[in-house]
């Protein structure tokens, strides 16, 4: 990935969004990039599961979990099958599980924490809808541009170099 979100930032300005910084980095790539997939759910990592098993074709998944630090909604076994689906990366209002096992895979993991408790499977939540995280509106289809400096949200896809 040949981009910085600074570099981007200042080439784009007010026009990116930006998130706050809540985010801990947990895959094995800091810097990833991709169209975002949204889903909203709270303490059921359902459809977390069911569409990471989904060809991923670079996107990047973005789940809107509340901000709950009660329970994982993604850990070693679901992060395993989307770099098998060829996904870019997960960005999680949320914990994880599995970390030391989620930073030795080849995909991008931004989340609040890792926690080892599991979540129940209710099989509740929306999926491409428009969310709200960490002070930034994320529309299905929008790009996402994360790094060790953060999150970066645009509109469309941004001229890269």
């Amino acid at each position: 990935m040949d981009f910085k979100t600074a570099d981007l930032y200042d080439q784009e300005g007010e026009t990116l969004q930006v998130c706050d910084p809540v985010f801990q980095d947990f895959g094995g790539r800091s810097r990833f990039s991709g169209e975002a997939v949204t889903i909203k759910c709270y303490e059921d990592n359902s459809l977390v599961k069911s569409t990471l098993a989904e060809p991923g074709a670079g996107r990047v998944l973005v789940v809107d979990a509340g901000g709950s630090l009660r329970c994982a909604m993604l850990g070693d076994q679901i992060a395993a099958r989307a770099v098998e689906q060829g996904w870019a990366g997960v960005v999680i209002n949320g914990c994880v599980r599995d970390r030391v096992e989620l930073a030795a895979m080849a995909i991008g993991i931004k989340a609040l924490a890792s926690t080892p408790r599991k979540s129940h499977r209710r099989g509740e939540g929306q999926r491409d809808i428009p969310i709200h995280i960490a002070g930034a509106r994320v529309v299905p289809g929008d790009q996402l541009y994360c790094d060790e400096d953060g999150v970066v949200i645009a509109a469309r896809a941004l001229a890269l170099g």
